[in-house]
C-alpha cells in the first residue's frame, strides 16, 4: 500500500524541469579594444518558457562578486531564443575572475509562479 501511495505521489509532483543554457562552458578571455580591459564572447539560449530575464555575473574562485561591463547585466530573452553577450574584465580582475554566471530574475507580480531560479556557470579558462 505505501509503495502505491508513493508511486502515485510521484506522479502527482514530478514535472519537467527546464534550465537555460550558456555557452561556451570555458570561455578564452582576450585583449578588447581597450588598453587594460579583456573581453569573451557568450551565447545563452532559454529553454523556459517561465523566464524571460537573466542576470549577468562575474565571480571569485570564492564566489565573490566581481565588477565586469556587459552592454546590458540583464538579458531579455524569449523562449526557445539564443541572446549573445560579450563579458568585460580588467585586467587587474582577470587573475582573480573565476566564473561567469547567468541566473534566472523571477517577477513577484506575475500570473505564473515559479518555484525553481536556475543559475548556469561557466569557468574561464585561464592561460598560464
Amino acid at each position: 500500500m505505501h509503495r502505491q501511495v508513493a508511486i502515485l505521489l510521484s506522479f502527482l509532483f514530478c514535472t519537467t524541469l527546464n534550465a537555460h543554457e550558456m555557452t561556451p562552458a570555458y570561455p578564452k578571455m582576450q585583449q578588447s579594444y581597450v588598453n587594460g580591459v579583456y573581453v569573451t564572447k557568450m551565447k545563452l539560449f532559454n529553454r523556459r518558457e517561465d523566464v524571460e530575464y537573466y542576470e549577468i555575473q562575474v565571480f571569485t574562485n570564492e564566489w565573490k562578486p566581481l565588477p565586469f561591463a556587459s552592454t546590458s547585466k540583464v538579458l531579455n530573452v524569449g523562449h526557445n531564443r539564443r541572446k549573445l553577450f560579450e563579458v568585460y574584465i580588467r585586467s587587474s580582475d582577470l587573475d582573480k575572475a573565476t566564473y561567469i554566471c547567468t541566473e534566472s530574475k523571477v517577477f513577484k507580480n506575475t500570473e505564473q509562479v515559479t518555484l525553481v531560479s536556475s543559475k548556469i556557470c561557466s569557468k574561464i579558462k585561464q592561460d598560464k
